[in-house]
């Protein structure tokens, strides 16, 4: 039984990614990471093994960098949206790893949603 915070952790990363797999067909990957520090999304295409598009609060010109709060998140999902349209994309599975859905991730997935990407 998993009694820290580390393996819970990594029996939802794990349960999440399964979870995606068995549905994707072929579907891009939008995968979020968050640190303590910094926000991180990419929007990956698992079948080549490439990332398409990438944002993260660490960029200069959205203005947070150092930041790891609701608003970076949300600049960061409009970031994300806006290269995904560039890369000609507009469908996609969203991969929270083993972080809960609120807070910071709930505003990036709810930002990228406005900006046009279907989840």
């Amino acid at each position: 039984m998993a009694n820290n915070k580390r393996e819970l952790f990594l029996k939802r990363r794990v349960r999440v990614r399964n979870r995606i797999k068995a549905v994707a067909h072929g579907r891009l990957r939008l995968s979020v990471h968050r640190s303590s520090k910094n926000i991180m999304v990419q929007l990956i295409d698992d079948v080549k093994g490439v990332t398409v598009a990438a944002a993260s609060s660490l960029e200069k010109e959205l203005g947070f960098v150092g930041k790891n709060n609701v608003e970076a998140a949300a600049k960061v999902g409009a970031a994300i949206a806006e290269r995904a349209k560039a890369a000609g994309v507009e469908e996609c599975y969203f991969d929270r790893g083993g972080f809960l859905f609120h807070g910071k991730i709930k505003a990036l997935a709810d930002a990228a949603r406005e900006g046009g990407l279907k989840f």
